[in-house]
């Protein structure tokens, strides 16, 4: 019984804590956002009735992408590649980091509802977090000077952060709160990395040999993929929007 309790409690915390990380990343998102309204002379709301729609239906295909993942080679299962992020980025060009961070949101909310958790939640977590870590770099950075050059900078600036931290993250707090949660001792997961690869031997090698390079894989193919279609889509999304906002206005 006591068990029972404890595993109930910590399983507790640690979703009051997945909601407050997800709260940080809203309220990080807004400043930022608003900044750039109040510097730019942008008086337009940082959401919109069409806006959400548009959330909707991105937030859709990130589910569905993120339902299709891949395995890596130099990565033990549990890591594994999905491409989920290239609408995320895509609907953070065009509106913003507030929805951008909302697009993820929605994404994990809907394949928890469908698929549910097999991480504990934990998974899902890194899910959220280390892809707002990708996309509001990059986003922040566009937001400030929309050209096709500041897009490149911030997608290959959103890359460095997701790696730089996605790294870390596992290291301090993702990867031993599983093992608590999951019940998995660390030992056993370092070892699921070292029979792929001899020079994981601890959290810190794992982290650096299939993290890093699994992030670096993710931010910079969804980057490429964002650049080949955004120039296509983004007339598209935004004429829709201006219309929307002059018959408000009207």
């Amino acid at each position: 019984m006591n068990n029972l309790m404890q595993s109930v409690t910590e399983n507790l915390v640690f979703v009051l804590e997945f909601l407050g990380i997800v709260a940080l990343m809203f309220a990080i998102a807004y400043g930022a956002e608003k900044l750039a309204k109040k510097k730019n002379g942008d008086t337009e709301r940082v959401l919109s009735t069409r806006k959400i729609a548009v959330i909707g239906v991105f937030s859709a295909i990130a589910f569905i992408l993120m339902l299709l993942e891949f395995p890596v080679p130099f990565a033990p299962v549990f890591y594994e590649l999905d491409f989920s992020e290239i609408p995320v980025l895509i609907g953070t060009f065009a509106f913003g980091p507030v929805a951008g961070v909302m697009i993820e949101f929605c994404k994990i909310f809907l394949k928890l509802i469908f698929k549910g958790t097999t991480t504990a939640f934990v998974g899902d977590l890194a899910n959220f977090v280390i892809g707002c870590s990708f996309i509001l770099p990059a986003s922040i950075i566009y937001l400030n000077k929309k050209k096709k050059g500041t897009a490149i900078v911030g997608s290959v600036t959103g890359t460095l952060c997701m790696t730089v931290f996605g790294t870390a993250f596992n290291a301090i707090y993702l990867l031993p709160k599983f093992a608590q949660l999951y019940g998995m001792p660390l030992d056993e997961i370092i070892a699921m990395g070292t029979a792929i690869n001899p020079a994981i031997q601890n959290v810190a090698t794992l982290v650096i040999f299939a993290v890093a390079p699994l992030n670096i894989l993710k931010g910079g193919s969804v980057s490429l993929v964002t650049m080949l279609v955004y120039k296509k889509l983004s007339p598209i999304l935004k004429e829709g929007h201006k219309t929307v906002a002059v018959g408000k206005t009207a």
